[in-house]
């Protein structure tokens, strides 16, 4: 079984210009690389109507539970400007003990860590089984990528014991945070109908104008719920208004607004839609008017139930870098909201300050030390 370098197979990986749904030849390389060292390796490419195809690998090693897998994905966001960057984006290049390049945190450079850690376990019999769920759409819709995966694996009774997804979680520092759990994500497409009309004979028209600001007013000074335990307050943000008139004596016919609401486990999306479906239908009463209301959810709020797993990994973690990290639900959504359906998960990684960004880089230290993380984490969960 051959041993790898993290570093160099996150350079290897981070080449392939892989932005998000294109797959570029990521996932055949790092398939050939687990097949190296015994994985099975299914590559699993889903379509839709009116999505582009998808790459996804689903990699086995070992045939007996406990399973535990590691997630993770190998698109990346476009790079911006090229002339930016310090180096090419995809000629990665270390400078000043940093590697530099797209997916240097988010997130190529933990899956080289975990291969790598792979690679450099102690006891190569271990009783179980480690896989990766590697997906190529999680920067972009996420429609044909880890959401699809998880469906193939329920018909294939494919069981997952324990999932650690290695997103960028640190925000400054390897070491200060393990994700257990995210809040819900519900975005809000509302119109409001009026009647059209001349400015100066008002009372031919209906202007659905005043009638979207005080809807917007209402939901706006909303007080969803205070936080709770693990997770902060939920809340709600306007985060766009569209009147599309260019006439200045013309009252339109609709407005529009879009808000998205980040939710705790006190709320579902449907509890949700309810409660606003209310304040649309008493205010547009009121004022004679209609409305239509379009909603699209991300993921539901949901929490990993700290265990003795959750406390292993903090304590590996504490060991390796000094600092105990913090058990967190902040922060955006991720593919675990698909994987905690079949399967409880974590997420650690990297820092993951300069993701996204031009000369986005990750300290090689840090790979060091997160590839010493994932290997204790795998030969102590066995």
């Amino acid at each position: 079984m051959p041993i790898f370098n993290e570093l160099k197979l996150a350079k290897e990986l981070m080449k392939f210009p892989s932005i998000t749904p294109i797959d570029a030849g990521t996932l055949k390389f790092l398939a050939g690389k687990l097949k190296s060292l015994g994985f099975k390796c299914k590559i699993l490419e889903f379509k839709s109507r009116k999505s582009k195809p998808v790459k996804n690998l689903y990699a086995r090693l070992g045939k007996f539970r406990p399973n535990f897998c590691y997630a993770g994905h190998t698109d990346v966001v476009p790079p911006g400007n090229i002339k930016d960057w310090k180096v090419n984006p995809f000629k990665p290049a270390v400078k000043k003990n940093f590697l530099i390049g797209r997916g240097a945190n988010d997130m190529k450079a933990s899956i080289a860590c975990f291969v790598a850690a792979v690679s450099k376990l102690k006891n190569k019999k271990f009783k179980g089984s480690i896989s990766l769920l590697i997906t190529g759409d999680e920067e972009g819709e996420a429609i044909n990528g880890t959401k699809k995966v998880v469906e193939y694996l329920k018909k294939k009774k494919e069981k997952i014991d324990f999932c650690l997804v290695g997103e960028p979680t640190n925000p400054s520092q390897l070491g200060q945070m393990i994700k257990i759990g995210r809040r819900g994500s519900i975005t809000g497409y509302l119109t409001i109908n009026g009647t059209q009309g001349h400015v100066a004979y008002p009372h031919h028209a209906k202007n659905p104008v005043p009638v979207l600001i005080r809807i917007l007013d209402q939901i706006e000074n909303i007080k969803l719920d205070k936080g709770t335990k693990n997770f902060q307050a939920s809340n709600l943000e306007i985060v766009n208004i569209n009147i599309g008139n260019t006439a200045d004596n013309v009252i339109p016919a609709q407005a529009k607004s879009t808000f998205n609401i980040r939710f705790n486990n006190k709320h579902s999306s449907n509890s949700l839609k309810r409660k606003l479906n209310k304040i649309f239908r008493k205010v547009c009463r009121k004022n004679k008017c209609s409305f239509k209301i379009s909603y699209m959810v991300s993921g539901e709020a949901f929490l990993t139930t700290p265990n003795k797993t959750t406390t292993m990994i903090q304590k590996i973690i504490k060991r390796i870098t000094k600092i105990k990290p913090k058990l967190s639900t902040a922060g955006g959504t991720s593919d675990a909201r698909f994987i905690k359906k079949i399967s409880p998960c974590v997420e650690f990684g990297l820092v993951g300050k300069t993701m996204h960004k031009v000369d986005e880089s990750v300290s090689i230290a840090d790979l060091k030390k997160l590839t010493k993380i994932y290997q204790s984490i795998l030969e102590n969960y066995f």
